[in-house]
């Protein structure tokens, strides 16, 4: 197989592959064609538009799977940005992600995508996220960012959720909406066993919650204004302030904390009293992995209060890769079985 060239008629994807917390990322460096758009939801209404099958070929089977993650990088919004970002998932678009901040700031310093800077300025469908990396030796140790302003839309709503019962939940904004639960209220166990459980349980809560809590963002975006997914949360212990899980886009479940997540959670916190300004907790996943939040500031999202969160984590590369795709595969733009 070696220099084995695949026929001219095959569309070639070239991805650089890693995980942050254990959640995966696969980043796409180069066969997607160019996007039309000024912004970068511009942008993220092209790729659904028109390249949509490229995202599925991507991140389903049989070269992903129900559960995997990517980003494509493009051209900033702003004059003084470094990138622009899209996010790939099993159902479409993300409009923010934290563990893919942390793993696209870590691929794009360690293989030379990105500006060769420790800080950097990556535009995103939600708005400006500034990244910080610590590096030794060429090596990028953690990644920190400052989210997008994050908030608490509504606080203890009542939902009867199917199979679940009443359940109380706090909505909150991380750059996506979450409706975040007590696991144990849901009757459910934040454990790796419990994994179909999960899924069951938070795409049942994301469902009662999507009818019963309308969901307008500040700026008036409508592509801004919808439920992304379900946090259920559980105490946590030694130093750790609490485990929480992810289930969000079609049932995929997050293995790391979840970025824009604990963002969320933060302002909820902070809105209840729990968290002051510079005060920073630890938040571990579904497998054990942890990311650090704090409170960097107050400020506004339109007329509602909010903070800047900012988030801490690492990521590791696991690999390179050339995609192909014939297109008389009658499979060529995946399937998702969950």
């Amino acid at each position: 197989m070696t220099g084995f060239e695949p026929p001219p008629s095959f569309s070639r994807l070239r991805t650089i592959d890693a995980h942050a917390a254990g959640e995966p990322l696969r980043v796409v460096v180069d066969g997607w064609p160019p996007l039309e758009g000024r912004t970068i939801l511009e942008k993220r209404r092209c790729a659904r538009e028109r390249h949509d099958d490229l995202r599925r070929a991507l991140m389903l089977e049989p070269r992903g799977h129900a559960d995997m993650y990517g980003c494509l990088l493009v051209e900033p919004e702003t004059d003084d940005g470094d990138v622009g970002v899209l996010f790939l998932h099993n159902e479409g678009y993300s409009t923010m992600c934290g563990h893919g901040i942390v793993g696209l700031v870590t691929v794009g310093l360690e293989c030379g995508l990105l500006p060769d800077r420790d800080e950097l300025r990556i535009d995103t469908p939600a708005g400006r996220v500034t990244a910080r990396a610590s590096r030794r030796a060429g090596r990028v140790e953690s990644v920190s960012f400052e989210n997008v302003p994050s908030f608490l839309h509504a606080r203890d709503v009542r939902v009867d959720v199917d199979g679940v019962g009443r359940l109380r939940v706090d909505v909150a904004y991380g750059g996506a909406f979450y409706a975040v639960a007590d696991a144990g209220a849901a009757g459910v166990a934040l454990e790796p066993g419990s994994f179909a459980r999960l899924v069951d349980v938070g795409t049942r809560i994301k469902r009662a919650v999507a009818a019963a809590v309308p969901l307008v963002h500040p700026s008036g975006a409508d592509d801004l204004g919808f439920l992304y997914g379900t946090i259920l949360v559980a105490p946590g212990a030694g130093g750790v302030h609490s485990r929480n899980v992810c289930v969000f886009a079609d049932g995929e479940v997050d293995r790391s904390p979840t970025g824009t997540g604990v963002s969320a959670r933060a302002a909820i916190h902070h809105a209840r009293g729990e968290l002051s300004v510079d005060e920073s907790i630890t938040i571990e996943s579904l497998i054990g992995t942890r990311f650090d939040v704090r409170v960097a500031r107050e400020t506004r999202c339109g007329d509602v209060e909010a903070i800047v969160p900012e988030v801490r984590g690492r990521a590791w590369l696991t690999g390179r890769h050339e995609f192909w795709i014939d297109p008389d595969d009658p499979l060529k733009d995946g399937v998702l079985l969950r």
